[in-house]
């Protein structure tokens, strides 16, 4: 482009032919100075002449430059040349210079910030399939090794994530007529499609190798690590599995956030457990926080043994623990590894919160309980064995035959077994009542087999004891039947003695002399 200027006053602009019509308008309004103008004034000598003449000249000039900026100004908005100015976002990474290209990802970014609602009435289809292409030009970008954002990059990233992802979820209506028991499919997010790739990026971009946590912590702060939790609470399932993703990652890479984010955590479940028992996302939680569990250092800190027993341990109170009662067990038992003098303190937590009346619970409850007794230690048995074979009783004499059931496949447990024959001089009194009568009188085969299987190994093991339970089970059977006995004949006296108006009132008489003072 090149544009030539005249000396004298009177201008004639020649323009190259590669000039655009634009600039020809442009330049072609430009003021001119006629050459006659020196004519109207012959009596000023030549020197003044000369001079205006000049100053014309400079004024035509200073015009002519003021304008071609405006012209620079206006094809530089449309073909980007210089390093400040913002490159169009649809142009493809491929087709810039490396240079370029961390300034045209934030104008990819910056357009993908734009939320499109998804309905069936909505006419933006394209430009949805535009912002999806645009998302994947981003990942794939993001999916080198090499490549190191700029601060201005990670802010972009953090706002386009946050624009995106931190929402108010929609309302899940319902037309079934199916009670609030039964459990009701799953909802699905509509726009799914943008929100999984923004999933994606913000998993990559934590994950890259080059990624400096001291920087990036001034954009993944607090705030947005707490919004990034409450979405957890999502229906949606895909959801909360690409949750768990990117914050398992966040918490391996940022270890200053480690203390935050389980106290963050904790405060959800501490809402969960004592206040609304609603909650979608514990399980997932729970599954990030077993394998935070078994990286913990020996011996554990007083921090983490509170998260035992104020966190995990008053989980198995609501009544949805068995959406997550797996992941649950999975964590309780990550600590009784690291700890195993926790055994003691876990179990009297599972009495606490032992179920009564839901026999779904009692069977959870039974196998968490195996899986902790093949941990425990003999001296930490000892200490919780009275109370434990308590409740193991009132399970043997369930009748729900799969908790009865369930609670005599303990001593199918060669660990299990060797501790209560180890102590049977304590549990077998406890539990010889409930096994003789399910050994002779149970209405299931199953238990019933079972409990006879029982009364075997006490035989085989140490009769003598058998025997003495037996003797004083026989001796409490007859002192209640005394007892019985004894209150059906009161009973009946009373019954007569009603019937023939034998009883006379009980008046009660006042003495004058309290009644005169």
């Amino acid at each position: 482009m090149s544009i030539f200027v005249p000396e004298s006053p009177g201008l004639l602009l020649a323009a190259n032919s590669t000039i655009p019509t634009m600039l020809k308008q442009i330049l072609a309004k430009l003021p001119r100075k006629s050459s006659k103008s020196n004519q109207n004034c012959p009596d000023e000598s030549n020197a003044t002449t000369d001079l205006r003449n000049n100053g014309s000249f400079t004024n035509t000039c200073n015009v002519i430059s003021s304008r071609l900026n405006v012209v620079r100004k206006m094809s530089s908005s449309i073909f980007p040349t210089s390093s400040g100015d913002m490159i169009q976002p649809h142009i493809p990474f491929k087709d810039v210079q490396n240079s370029e290209k961390p300034r045209l990802l934030i104008s990819k970014l910056n357009l993908c910030s734009v939320v499109y609602e998804f309905n069936d009435q909505d006419k933006d289809d394209a430009e949805k399939d535009q912002k999806r292409q645009t998302l994947v030009e981003i990942l794939d970008f993001l999916a080198s090794d090499t490549i190191k954002l700029s601060e201005p990059a990670m802010s972009a990233i953090c706002k386009t994530c946050g624009d995106n992802l931190f929402r108010e979820f929609p309302p899940k209506y319902s037309n079934s007529t199916r009670g609030e028991t039964e459990d009701e499919d799953p909802w699905f997010d509509p726009a799914w499609s943008h929100i999984q790739l923004v999933y994606e990026i913000l998993l990559r971009f934590v994950s890259l190798s080059s990624l400096d946590p001291k920087i990036a912590k001034q954009y993944i702060d607090h705030s947005f690590l707490l919004r990034l939790l409450n979405l957890f609470d999502s229906e949606d399932p895909r959801e909360r599995d690409c949750l768990k993703s990117v914050l398992h990652r966040i918490y391996g890479k940022f270890m200053v956030y480690r203390p935050f984010i389980r106290m963050a955590v904790s405060n959800i479940i501490y809402r969960f457990v004592f206040e609304t028992e609603k909650h979608n996302g514990i399980a997932e939680l729970l599954e990030i926080f077993g394998s935070v569990i078994s990286g913990f250092a020996l011996p554990l800190k007083k921090e983490h043994k509170m998260f035992l027993s104020r966190v995990l341990i008053p989980l198995h109170k609501p009544k949805s623990v068995g959406n997550y009662h797996h992941q649950l067990t999975y964590c309780v038992v990550q600590f009784i590894e690291k700890e195993p003098k926790l055994t003691s303190v876990v179990i009297n937590g599972l009495l606490k919160y032992w179920p009564v009346i839901s026999s779904q619970k009692q069977l959870m409850f039974l196998s968490e309980l195996e899986e902790l007794l093949e941990l425990i230690r003999a001296d930490e048995f000892e200490k919780i064995m009275v109370p434990l074979f308590r409740r193991i009783r009132s399970c043997l004499d369930s009748y729900h035959f799969q908790v009865a059931e369930r609670a005599h496949f303990l001593w199918n447990n060669e660990h299990i077994h060797r501790l209560i024959m180890s102590n049977r001089q304590v549990i077998m009194p406890i539990v010889f009542s409930s096994l003789n009568h399910n050994s002779k009188n149970h209405w299931n085969r199953t238990v019933l087999n079972l409990s006879q299987n029982v009364m075997r190994m006490f035989n085989e093991v140490d009769e003598q004891l058998v025997l003495s339970c037996q003797g004083k089970f026989e001796e409490a059977k007859s002192a209640t039947i005394a007892v019985a006995e004894k209150r059906r004949l009161t009973w009946e006296h009373l019954e007569t003695a009603a019937a023939g108006g034998g009883f006379q009132p009980m008046v009660k008489t006042i003495d004058p002399c309290v009644v005169s003072c």
